[in-house]
């Protein structure tokens, strides 16, 4: 939506406030039947948020959107009951579910403490291949090095096969590159290793300390002892593929989720076995229900926004992607069920725009 747009948008939202309209659509029988599961990624340590507003939130943001769940008399609820108590029709006024996408090491850093102090339940869709393998994410490290260093100019020569220089003048420049990079890491089908000592010669060609990088383990994602750790306090690991990839071969799609599951199972000792699933990047077929279903999952969550309903397929459930461009009016209209309700209405829907990171399939 263009800016213009986006405030009009935000104009009607207030005037619809003010006339009372948010106040009758929270206390709505349509409202109380529905639940709101909020989707985030990862808590900026430093800039993150700017370079990459659909994964990362500001920690100040974040803490913010927690107390007005709690102003807002908001129910917020673990996932799995809530699903529950939706195919039940027992849900309480104002249901929410906390989710994270990934398992970032700074969602375990500085979320956790935020979830704790406000005593709120959460769910985090582990990916569990840099959980084990602690190595900044390549597509994220990759992407992240070159967009802060718009302005310099990067020798191409043993990056890529054409070398050359390049100026990164602004974000067509970045992005240009970051794509080049990607496609060559899987044209060469580089092994995680491989595309880490990639990722640290370029830091050294824009100047960026890598080792500071690893220190802060900036785009990590957690390690098992503090999944471990979180999932001890209450907080439910669920699946997200092993290496953040949803093959179409069925075989191999299946195998992604054995090998979470497994993984997941060794990280919590076996006191509970993930039965909620999260499909990275929001990529999902019409035959990834039915293949889930063999395995035994309960549910699946898409990138498409909206309410959760007893209409809607467990294998398809919509979330709200919080992020910066999310404004105080927006989450207040969506945590009253109002913008929801008008695109019910009107039958409009809309997919996030969730740039997540793709593993490499030759990790398998």
């Amino acid at each position: 939506m263009s800016s213009a747009g986006q405030t009009a948008k935000r104009a009607f939202l207030r005037t619809a406030k003010a006339g009372g309209l948010f106040r009758r659509s929270m206390a709505s029988t349509w409202r109380n039947e529905r639940l709101l599961i909020l989707c985030y990624h990862g808590i900026s340590l430093e800039d993150e948020h700017l370079w990459n507003p659909g994964l990362y939130i500001d920690r100040a943001t974040f803490r913010a959107r927690m107390q007005m769940l709690r102003d807002s008399r908001s129910n917020i609820l673990p996932l799995d009951e809530a699903l529950v108590r939706l195919e039940r029709g027992t849900l309480p006024p104002r249901s929410v579910a906390l989710t994270f996408d990934d398992g970032s090491h700074d969602m375990c850093a500085l979320a956790v403490p935020i979830l704790r102090e406000f005593q709120f339940p959460a769910t985090v869709y582990l990916t569990t291949y840099y959980c084990r393998h602690q190595l900044p994410v390549f597509d994220t490290i990759c992407s992240y090095l070159i967009w802060k260093s718009r302005g310099k100019t990067l020798l191409l020569d043993g990056i890529l096969p054409e070398g050359g220089t390049i100026h990164l003048a602004g974000d067509a420049e970045w992005r240009n590159v970051f794509q080049r990079i990607w496609r060559h890491v899987r044209v060469e089908k580089m092994s995680a290793a491989a595309k880490d000592d990639l990722a640290e010669q370029l830091a050294t060609r824009l100047g960026i300390d890598y080792a500071e990088i690893r220190r802060r383990r900036l785009l990590y994602i957690m390690n098992a002892e503090e999944a471990s750790a979180i999932a001890r306090q209450g907080i439910s690991l669920e699946l997200h593929t092993h290496r953040h990839m949803v093959p179409r071969n069925r075989d191999l799609f299946m195998r992604e989720i054995r090998d979470n599951e497994a993984e997941i199972c060794n990280i919590t000792g076996g006191q509970t076995v993930p039965r909620h699933f999260c499909y990275p990047s929001g990529d999902y077929l019409p035959e990834f229900g039915g293949w889930l279903r063999e395995l035994g999952v309960r549910s699946a969550a898409t990138c498409d926004a909206g309410l959760v309903s007893r209409a809607d397929d467990p294998m398809l459930i919509p979330r709200l992607l919080d992020a910066p461009s999310v404004s105080e009016v927006d989450m207040e209209s969506w945590l009253a069920g109002f913008t929801p309700w008008l695109r019910w209405r009107t039958g409009h829907s809309a997919k996030m725009n969730n740039p997540y990171f793709v593993s490499d399939p030759r990790q398998l």
